[in-house]
Protein backbone atom coordinates (compact mmCIF):
# COMPACT_ATOMS: atom_id res chain seq x y z
CA UNK A 1 0.00 0.00 0.00
CA UNK A 2 1.42 3.36 -1.10
CA UNK A 3 0.94 6.79 1.09
CA UNK A 4 -2.03 7.61 -1.38
CA UNK A 5 -4.10 5.11 -1.22
CA UNK A 6 -6.42 4.40 1.78
CA UNK A 7 -7.01 1.11 3.66
CA UNK A 8 -10.09 -0.27 2.54
CA UNK A 9 -13.02 0.40 4.15
CA UNK A 10 -11.72 3.88 5.22
CA UNK A 11 -13.14 7.05 4.96
CA UNK A 12 -11.72 9.91 2.14
CA UNK A 13 -10.65 12.17 5.26
CA UNK A 14 -8.14 9.92 6.66
CA UNK A 15 -7.29 8.99 2.81
CA UNK A 16 -6.19 12.90 2.52
CA UNK A 17 -4.85 13.07 6.11
CA UNK A 18 -1.82 10.16 4.83
CA UNK A 19 -0.41 12.25 2.11
CA UNK A 20 2.41 14.13 2.16
CA UNK A 21 1.49 17.62 2.68
CA UNK A 22 4.05 18.23 -0.05
CA UNK A 23 1.97 17.66 -2.79
CA UNK A 24 2.59 18.74 -6.62
CA UNK A 25 -1.07 20.75 -6.73
CA UNK A 26 0.06 22.52 -3.12
CA UNK A 27 3.84 23.44 -4.36
CA UNK A 28 1.99 24.72 -7.56
CA UNK A 29 -1.24 26.69 -5.98
CA UNK A 30 2.00 27.75 -3.74
CA UNK A 31 3.73 29.26 -6.59
CA UNK A 32 1.21 31.06 -7.82
CA UNK A 33 -0.29 32.52 -4.49
CA UNK A 34 3.50 33.69 -3.59
CA UNK A 35 3.55 35.27 -7.20
CA UNK A 36 0.35 37.18 -6.62
CA UNK A 37 1.27 37.91 -3.12
CA UNK A 38 4.76 39.66 -4.86
CA UNK A 39 1.88 41.36 -7.71
CA UNK A 40 0.16 43.03 -4.18
CA UNK A 41 3.46 44.03 -2.96
CA UNK A 42 3.77 46.63 -5.48
CA UNK A 43 0.98 48.07 -3.72
CA UNK A 44 1.76 50.22 -1.27
CA UNK A 45 0.01 52.14 1.63
CA UNK A 46 2.00 55.41 2.73
CA UNK A 47 3.67 54.20 6.10
CA UNK A 48 6.42 55.54 8.08
CA UNK A 49 8.14 52.40 6.95
CA UNK A 50 6.99 51.97 2.99
CA UNK A 51 6.27 48.25 4.17
CA UNK A 52 2.34 48.40 3.89
CA UNK A 53 1.29 47.17 1.42
CA UNK A 54 -1.64 44.76 -0.23
CA UNK A 55 0.72 41.93 -0.20
CA UNK A 56 -1.28 39.59 2.24
CA UNK A 57 -4.57 39.56 0.58
CA UNK A 58 -3.64 36.66 -1.09
CA UNK A 59 -2.21 34.71 2.41
CA UNK A 60 -5.52 35.73 3.78
CA UNK A 61 -7.23 34.36 0.69
CA UNK A 62 -5.13 31.27 0.45
CA UNK A 63 -6.11 30.12 4.24
CA UNK A 64 -9.53 30.78 3.77
CA UNK A 65 -9.53 28.74 0.95
CA UNK A 66 -7.15 26.17 1.06
CA UNK A 67 -6.27 26.20 4.82
CA UNK A 68 -4.09 27.80 7.42
CA UNK A 69 -0.69 26.33 6.68
CA UNK A 70 -0.74 27.61 3.00
CA UNK A 71 -2.00 31.03 4.35
CA UNK A 72 0.50 31.48 6.32
CA UNK A 73 3.56 30.55 3.89
CA UNK A 74 1.93 33.40 1.36
CA UNK A 75 1.07 35.67 4.17
CA UNK A 76 4.74 35.52 5.59
CA UNK A 77 6.68 35.44 2.39
CA UNK A 78 4.68 38.24 0.83
CA UNK A 79 5.98 40.62 4.22
CA UNK A 80 9.35 39.69 3.00
CA UNK A 81 8.93 40.71 -0.60
CA UNK A 82 7.44 44.04 0.74
CA UNK A 83 10.35 44.75 2.83
CA UNK A 84 12.83 43.14 0.77
CA UNK A 85 11.66 45.98 -1.94
CA UNK A 86 11.56 49.13 0.75
CA UNK A 87 15.41 47.43 1.57
CA UNK A 88 14.73 46.02 5.18
CA UNK A 89 13.77 49.49 6.69
CA UNK A 90 13.36 47.98 10.21
CA UNK A 91 16.28 45.30 9.73
CA UNK A 92 15.95 41.73 8.30
CA UNK A 93 15.72 40.14 12.27
CA UNK A 94 12.72 42.46 12.76
CA UNK A 95 10.89 41.81 9.44
CA UNK A 96 11.32 38.46 10.01
CA UNK A 97 9.35 38.43 12.95
CA UNK A 98 6.54 40.59 11.57
CA UNK A 99 6.53 37.53 9.15
CA UNK A 100 5.80 35.19 11.55
CA UNK A 101 3.65 37.72 12.60
CA UNK A 102 1.85 37.61 9.39
CA UNK A 103 1.77 34.17 8.95
CA UNK A 104 0.07 33.52 12.23
CA UNK A 105 -2.63 36.59 11.68
CA UNK A 106 -3.72 34.61 8.72
CA UNK A 107 -3.81 31.34 10.54
CA UNK A 108 -5.98 33.31 13.06
CA UNK A 109 -8.42 34.32 9.76
CA UNK A 110 -8.73 31.14 8.69
CA UNK A 111 -9.33 29.81 12.39
CA UNK A 112 -12.45 33.00 12.91
CA UNK A 113 -13.57 32.54 9.26
CA UNK A 114 -13.95 28.62 9.56
CA UNK A 115 -15.11 28.27 12.76
CA UNK A 116 -17.06 31.16 13.79
CA UNK A 117 -18.17 33.16 10.09
CA UNK A 118 -16.48 35.69 8.16
CA UNK A 119 -17.35 38.56 9.59
CA UNK A 120 -15.56 37.77 13.17
CA UNK A 121 -13.00 36.82 10.71
CA UNK A 122 -12.48 40.01 9.23
CA UNK A 123 -12.39 41.65 12.02
CA UNK A 124 -10.39 39.67 14.11
CA UNK A 125 -7.64 39.78 11.78
CA UNK A 126 -7.80 43.44 11.48
CA UNK A 127 -7.34 44.00 14.97
CA UNK A 128 -4.25 41.02 14.94
CA UNK A 129 -2.64 43.07 12.25
CA UNK A 130 -3.81 46.46 12.64
CA UNK A 131 -3.53 46.80 16.75
CA UNK A 132 -1.68 43.67 18.17
CA UNK A 133 0.82 43.72 15.55
CA UNK A 134 2.12 46.98 16.44
CA UNK A 135 1.69 46.53 19.99
CA UNK A 136 3.81 43.44 19.93
CA UNK A 137 6.47 45.45 18.33
CA UNK A 138 6.77 47.89 21.42
CA UNK A 139 10.04 46.29 23.04
CA UNK A 140 11.73 46.13 19.71
CA UNK A 141 10.62 49.62 18.37
CA UNK A 142 9.81 51.96 21.13
CA UNK A 143 6.08 53.22 21.98
CA UNK A 144 6.30 56.26 19.44
CA UNK A 145 7.29 54.33 16.32
CA UNK A 146 4.69 51.17 17.41
CA UNK A 147 1.58 53.67 17.81
CA UNK A 148 2.66 55.71 14.30
CA UNK A 149 2.44 52.37 12.47
CA UNK A 150 -1.47 51.73 13.88
CA UNK A 151 -3.37 53.71 11.47
CA UNK A 152 -1.42 52.24 8.35
CA UNK A 153 -1.64 49.01 9.24
CA UNK A 154 -5.34 49.26 10.25
CA UNK A 155 -5.96 50.70 6.86
CA UNK A 156 -3.48 48.04 5.12
CA UNK A 157 -5.05 45.27 6.66
CA UNK A 158 -8.82 46.53 6.25
CA UNK A 159 -7.64 46.66 2.87
CA UNK A 160 -6.04 43.10 2.42
CA UNK A 161 -8.85 41.48 4.38
CA UNK A 162 -11.79 43.03 2.69
CA UNK A 163 -9.96 41.84 -0.90
CA UNK A 164 -9.14 38.25 0.26
CA UNK A 165 -12.97 37.82 1.81
CA UNK A 166 -14.46 39.23 -1.37
CA UNK A 167 -12.59 36.93 -3.61
CA UNK A 168 -13.07 34.21 -1.43
CA UNK A 169 -17.15 34.83 -0.98
CA UNK A 170 -16.59 35.30 -5.31
CA UNK A 171 -14.65 32.59 -5.62
CA UNK A 172 -16.39 30.09 -3.08
CA UNK A 173 -18.50 28.21 -5.80
CA UNK A 174 -15.75 27.50 -7.91
CA UNK A 175 -13.84 24.35 -7.95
Amino acid sequence: MTLFQAKEGSNEQTARMKQPFWTTRRITRLAVMIALSWAGSLLKIPSPTGTVALDSATGYYAGVKFGPAEGGIVAGIGHLFTAAMTGFPLGLPIHLFVAVQQAAWAMIFWLLSTKVNLWVGIIGGIVCNGILGPLMMIPIIGTGFAISMIIPLLVGSTANIVVAALAYKKLKKVR
